[in-house]
């Protein structure tokens, strides 16, 4: 691949294009706001969301989707996952017949419970195998400084997901390829709503032993959702299930876990979101698609559940953390 559009320049769309920049791809993103095109074109930053970062001086930034796709062989999705469908058909008919369209976005899509790269194929008109997703333990401002990182990036066509993992590997970002797109998915999507509940355990001032205890509980229920829906469970051993958990649950960069601590610490939804300034924490409204989803499934996945009932049914974290813990005892 020669070419490159990334649709979208938030933090993590930002730091993406940086790295397929630095990659040798040639590539253009498409920003909604034309200060923030300007600012990455003729400044080489984008100061609301990766401030004190220097981007390439090849990387350049538009606000029409038709001048970014022209040409483009690898089409990268770098918007929120509830956004995605409506972007993209707005989009679809500029991409060029046979390229790539690869998916930054974590979530279940409510409503419809479709996975991004369902919802990719379906509003796009695609086949699957043209569908690519990357997922692992990506943190962005961490990558775009060039700290070490590694990611997997998915597609059912091999040949596809190794042109994209080309198009993309540099010497601080290694990527790896896999065959199992559910996997990937389910677990880039379940890793926000157990950041969530990390976050919320963090705010009510509970300790280590407690966020251990809530990662590998939740990256339980996140085998046993993905194993449901067909994926590999090795997949979920892997980058993008534990890589990116452990990443997403620790790291005070997780918009994710900073959300569930301000819950934690009694805040409200609105003033959670401003405190991750206006960025969107996808889990808020993934764990409630994904309870949905399990239950269509008929998975048990109680941290989601609990999740669910603190931001969107008044229920306190204390009293869900009394509720986990007074289910009945079981082996492990």
């Amino acid at each position: 691949m020669v070419r490159a559009a990334v649709l979208g320049a938030g933090s993590w769309g930002t730091a993406f294009a940086k790295v397929l920049a630095d990659a040798g791809t040639e590539v253009t993103m498409w920003a909604r706001r034309a200060e923030i095109a300007a600012a990455i074109t003729n400044d080489h930053v984008n100061p609301g969301y990766l401030d004190g970062i220097t981007l390439p001086d090849e990387l350049t930034a538009t606000t029409d989707p038709v001048t970014a796709l022209a040409g483009a062989d690898l089409v990268v999705l770098a918007v929120p996952s509830q956004s995605l469908r409506a972007n993209l058909a707005g989009w679809a008919a500029s991409v060029e017949s046979d390229a790539t369209l690869l998916s930054l976005a974590k979530g279940i899509e409510s409503g419809t419970l479709l996975r991004m790269s369902e919802v990719i194929t379906e509003v796009a008109g695609v086949n699957p195998d043209r569908v690519a997703v990357l997922s692992g333990p990506n943190l962005a401002r961490e990558i775009a400084i060039g700290q070490p990182s590694a990611t997997v990036i998915a597609c059912s066509d091999h040949e596809r997901a190794v042109a994209v993992q080309k198009s993309c590997a540099t010497k601080y970002f290694r990527p790896y390829t896999n065959v199992d797109v559910i996997g990937c998915e389910i677990g880039g999507a379940c890793k926000n709503v157990i950041a969530l509940a990390c976050g919320m355990a963090s705010g009510v001032g509970f300790g280590e032993n407690t966020n251990a205890t809530i990662i590998t509980r939740g990256l339980a229920e996140m085998i046993r959702l993905g194993v449901a829906l067909g994926a590999n469970p090795a997949t979920l051993a892997g980058l993008a299930g534990v890589g990116d958990l452990v990443a997403t649950c620790s790291s005070p960069l997780s918009r994710n876990r900073t959300f569930g601590a301000h819950l934690g610490k009694g805040g409200t939804l609105a003033s959670a979101q401003a405190a991750t300034n206006g960025q969107v924490a996808e889990g808020v409204k993934s764990c409630t698609s994904v309870r949905a989803l399990a239950q269509r499934h008929g998975v048990e996945m109680p941290l989601t559940d609990a999740v669910h009932r603190v931001c969107h049914e008044g229920l306190s974290v204390r009293e869900a953390v009394g509720l986990l813990l007074g289910r009945r005892i079981k082996p492990e």
